[in-house]
């Protein structure tokens, strides 16, 4: 039978997270060095220092060499991604946007019904996004859809859709390749924009919908002819 009691340093880790918590350190804040930790904690450097490797591998903390051990962004989150996954794949990008569009559309109506000043703000800098080309493997420091899911008030839910972007950021950075139509993104962007703002989730979330199914329509034509090419020039 697999013991399940948490080993030394990850109780350590723990502690860790909730000192973090309790001190109100925010990302991009210092940590105290190994050597304080350890003589908080009562146990030896090594043991620290695997507790933080823990940590890092989670984001919650990072190591910037020369300099010290960081708070990092993924002490506010709940859900984890990996980093590790395989090459984007026309399937994996229609089955990206497919799980989009069942999770999306609702989140917006739930925006509409919750949204405050400030997740307006955040919504309308954010739907400039579009406008801009996908060069390379950039992101936007903040994603629509993302600021569009914290409108809803639901931490949980913006972590949801962010977690599946960062876990499937090729099949995104894929997308915003294929679909170049930067103009008709802001626009649907805007109209999402002022139906949160107006209090219509109905309208949010038929419009999420529909600026979702655009994409993905587009994104499955191309698909299509790339496969029509690749068959040609295999036949030759």
């Amino acid at each position: 039978m697999t013991s399940t009691t948490p080993s030394l340093s990850e109780r350590i880790a723990d502690g860790i997270v909730a000192m973090i918590e309790a001190t109100g350190l925010e990302p991009g804040d210092a940590l105290v060095s190994s050597r304080e930790l350890a003589k908080r904690f009562e146990v030896t450097t090594p043991t620290i220092r695997e507790a933080l490797r823990r940590l890092e591998a989670t984001d919650v903390i990072r190591f910037r060499h020369g300099s010290g051990t960081y708070v990092s962004g993924g002490v506010n989150r709940r859900l984890l991604v990996n980093p590790h996954v395989s090459q984007s794949r026309s399937e994996s990008v229609l089955e990206l946007l497919d799980a989009r569009l069942v999770l999306e559309p609702p989140v917006a109506a739930a925006a509409a019904a919750k949204r405050t000043e400030l997740d307006l703000a955040a919504l309308t800098r954010s739907a400039d996004n579009s406008l801009k080309p996908q060069q390379g493997d950039e992101r936007p420091e903040l994603h629509f859809h993302v600021a569009l899911a914290g409108a809803s008030g639901n931490h949980l839910l913006r972590e949801t859709v962010e977690a599946l972007l960062q876990v499937r950021a090729r099949d995104q950075i894929e997308i915003r390749h294929r679909y170049t139509d930067r103009d008709r993104d802001h626009a649907d962007h805007v109209r999402i924009v002022e139906a949160v703002r107006d209090g219509d989730p109905a309208a949010a979330e038929t419009l999420t919908r529909e600026h979702l199914l655009a994409i993905r329509e587009a994104l499955a034509a191309t698909i299509d002819t790339t496969l029509d090419i690749n068959d040609l020039e295999q036949r030759r």
